[in-house]
């Protein structure tokens, strides 16, 4: 394990958002696209931090905003995570997926303090689920490197089965709410106006 390993956050902001019918990464919680809010409020625990994004993407950010393009290698989240693996192969990644509104800088503090390096990944999982939340989740080098060598023979390529089945530190949240995530107009609206206590 390298425990001494750069941490970088990274905002997994690439995906198609079919369901919601809009980009989720562009709607706003806080008064600025999700996908920028979660940057800032990453940057306090991190490094360095960056957007992963699909190639198509990149026309939308300027140039102060720091990317990582998907190399479209694997499927579904472990195409952003493994990009930015390939990219800093000794770092560790802070990992929020940009469908997770309730998130905040303390929030993200609770995970970052939780931190076990000694594990795959450090993930939060709620009291209802009690499952590893893969994208609001430190994943280690070395869990990484692990996961890379999984997808080689595993029939799914999704990255809470990995965890499942790895060593993984499971923290769990003081509010299940913090990882809600938003997927359909209707959950957008519901956590809107828990948000804003309507």
């Amino acid at each position: 394990m390298v425990k001494n390993s750069k941490l970088l956050g990274l905002v997994l902001a690439g995906g198609h958002s079919t369901r919601m019918g809009e980009d989720k990464g562009l709607m706003s919680y806080h008064g600025k696209p999700q996908r920028l809010h979660l940057l800032e409020e990453l940057k306090p625990f991190c490094d360095e931090v960056f957007l992963s994004i699909r190639e198509d993407q990149e026309h939308e950010l300027g140039d102060n905003i720091p990317r990582i393009v998907d190399e479209d290698i694997y499927k579904g989240p472990f195409n952003g995570l493994l990009s930015a693996h390939h990219t800093f192969p000794e770092a560790a990644l802070f990992v929020i997926a940009c469908d997770l509104p309730m998130v905040s800088s303390s929030v993200l503090k609770y995970l970052y303090d939780h931190r076990n390096t000694e594990s795959v990944a450090t993930a939060f999982a709620t009291r209802e689920s009690q499952l590893p939340e893969p994208l609001a989740a430190i994943w280690e080098p070395t869990g990484l490197r692990e996961a890379e060598i999984y997808l080689e023979t595993a029939k799914s390529s999704c990255p809470r089965k990995f965890l499942i089945n790895s060593q993984t530190t499971l923290v769990t949240p003081k509010d299940d709410l913090w990882v809600a995530n938003a997927n359909v107009p209707s959950e957008y609206e519901a956590i809107r106006d828990k948000i804003y206590g309507r």
